[in-house]
């Protein structure tokens, strides 16, 4: 941040020469100072000086004080930027959590179904390899019984 002061609210410290508009001050506060009671120009300008630094001091404070309002309000500013900021952060965050739910409920649906196709056709093939199942058992019954006259009627009479 810049800071600019005015120079025109600085006091002259040349003693040797002084400006056109400070003779006439001096000139004038030295002929009351004398004419009251002998005081020394230097007090005169001193006072001068004085009032000139107070009034400087002065102004600073209004600046800063100016300056530090300035920064404050920047502040408040910044905050309400962030909060706006998280504030639609969040809205499209949570647009995005709920458009990802509808999706991922959409594919558990494909899935069901797909699945749900398969189980069929699993219980199908399951039902099938039972029957299967039952139907080689007979045959092995039958085939058991089959070999069992078949060793009877070759075995020799006696």
């Amino acid at each position: 941040m810049d800071f600019f002061f005015d120079d025109r609210a600085l006091p002259s410290t040349s003693q040797s020469t002084p400006k056109s508009g400070h003779e006439d001050l001096q000139m004038t506060g030295n002929a009351d100072h004398d004419s009251s009671g002998g005081k020394s120009p230097g007090v005169n300008m001193a006072e001068i000086q004085e009032q000139h630094t107070s009034l400087n001091i002065e102004d600073i404070s209004r600046r800063v004080q100016d300056m530090l309002e300035k920064i404050n309000s920047s502040r408040t500013s910044n905050q309400k930027v962030m909060d706006s900021f998280q504030e639609k952060f969040m809205e499209k965050v949570t647009e995005i959590c709920k458009q990802m739910e509808c999706h991922m409920y959409t594919v558990y649906e494909e899935n069901s179904s797909e699945m749900q196709v398969k189980l069929q056709e699993l219980s199908e093939i399951l039902e099938s390899c039972t029957k299967l199942n039952m139907e080689l058992m007979e045959a092995n019954q039958a085939l058991a019984g089959l070999r069992e006259s078949l060793a009877r009627s070759q075995i020799p009479e006696q």
